[in-house]
C-alpha cells in the first residue's frame, strides 16, 4: 500500500528543517538537510501509520496539499510512504510460519506444554542479537 500525505518543511535558525505531517497529529521529525528532512519525514509517518494499522484502525485520509497554509518560509511537500516495505522490515505483527519437527520432539515439547511459536520466536531474535550486535 503506497500512501502520500503532505508535510510542512520549516526552515531551522541552526540549519535543517523541522518537518511535520498535519493530518497525523504529533508527527514531527527534523533532519540536518532537505535530503534527510524527507527520508526522516518518510520513516515518522511510517512509523505513526503502522501504529495505527497494527492497531486495528486505518490510515488517516490525505489532505490535499493546496489546502496547507505552511507559515511563512516554510513550505509544503508530499512524503510517499510504501507500508508494506515499511511494515515488513519494522512491523510487529506476527507472520504465521508452518515449521517441522520430529514427532519424538514434538511429543516431548506437548508433553512439556512448550509454546512452539514463542520458543522459535525466543530462538531467531537470539540469532538476530548475536549476528546485529
Amino acid at each position: 500500500m503506497i500512501l502520500i500525505y503532505p508535510a510542512v518543511f520549516e526552515p531551522c535558525q541552526e540549519g535543517g528543517y523541522l518537518v511535520t505531517v498535519p493530518d497525523l497529529p504529533g508527527c514531527v521529525t527534523e533532519g540536518d538537510t532537505l535530503a534527510e528532512a524527507i527520508l526522516m519525514g518518510q520513516d515518522a509517518a511510517s512509523g505513526w501509520v503502522l501504529g495505527e494499522l497494527e492497531g486495528g484502525k486505518s490510515a488517516p485520509a490525505a489532505t490535499p496539499i493546496g489546502q496547507i497554509q505552511p507559515a511563512e518560509g516554510s513550505f509544503v511537500s508530499l512524503l510517499t510512504l510504501d507500508m508494506d516495505a515499511y511494515a515488513e522490515k519494522y512491523g510487529a505483527k506476527a507472520v504465521r510460519k508452518n515449521v517441522t519437527v520430529p514427532a519424538w520432539l514434538n511429543t516431548f515439547g506437548e508433553n512439556r506444554q512448550v509454546n512452539f511459536s514463542q520458543m522459535l520466536t525466543d530462538a531467531l531474535f537470539q540469532l538476530y542479537q548475536q549476528t546485529n550486535g
